[in-house]
């Protein structure tokens, strides 16, 4: 028998059960009444795993949920195609292939060999988690010209190997690789 895990104890990434689907914290807020009898309540914003929707839903603190049935595994990205994204897992070698409703648009951060842990429900694959950085060759961004920087402007934009368009500083050139946070999607610094 799974564990339960109350509603005041969620915290930020904590995976829990909801109505049958699992969830992921990605805030939490409790609210202590200041008058007597009071209800402690906590608000959550969560993302359902099988939908990636994400709402807001506020619990009473007694509340309790099962701990869903999720397994990470370690898995490299070999290829795309019209299947969907294929990863070998690193255990087994055993490829897993990912569907695009669920690879979504993380499919901008996928490079050959890059490790991910891909989240399993009962089984099943369904969402995919990131280092916090991603490397990226930088395909084509126009040169830095001297004195653009007068006008506040110290970025340009340059769009990456994947498709992926983010803004980077004016020093970075095209053929070069780029940390990028997987997170906001921002230039992280040079790799």
């Amino acid at each position: 028998m799974p564990s339960l895990i109350e509603a005041i104890d969620i915290k930020r990434k904590t995976y829990f059960e909801f109505e049958n689907a699992p969830y992921v914290c990605i805030d939490v807020e409790v609210s202590r009444p200041t008058a007597r009898g009071g209800q402690t309540l906590v608000r959550v914003k969560m993302r359902n795993l099988l939908t990636r929707a994400v709402f807001d839903k506020t619990f009473k603190a007694g509340e309790k949920f099962g701990e869903p049935d999720l397994v990470q595994v370690s898995a490299t990205f070999l290829y795309a195609d019209g299947d969907g994204s294929h990863f070998m897992d690193q255990e087994s070698f055993e490829t897993l292939t990912l569907g695009g409703d669920t690879v979504g648009d993380d499919k901008d951060l996928l490079v050959d060999n890059v490790l991910v842990q891909i989240l399993k429900y009962n089984g099943n694959p369904i969402a995919i988690q990131f280092p916090p950085h991603v490397e990226l060759t930088v395909a084509h961004t126009e040169p830095g010209v001297r004195g653009d920087t007068a006008s506040g402007g110290v970025t340009k934009a340059a769009t990456l190997e994947t498709g992926l368009q983010i803004r980077v500083p004016l020093f970075i050139k095209e053929g070069e690789k780029v940390k990028v946070h997987t997170e906001t999607r921002e230039f992280a610094g040079r790799a």
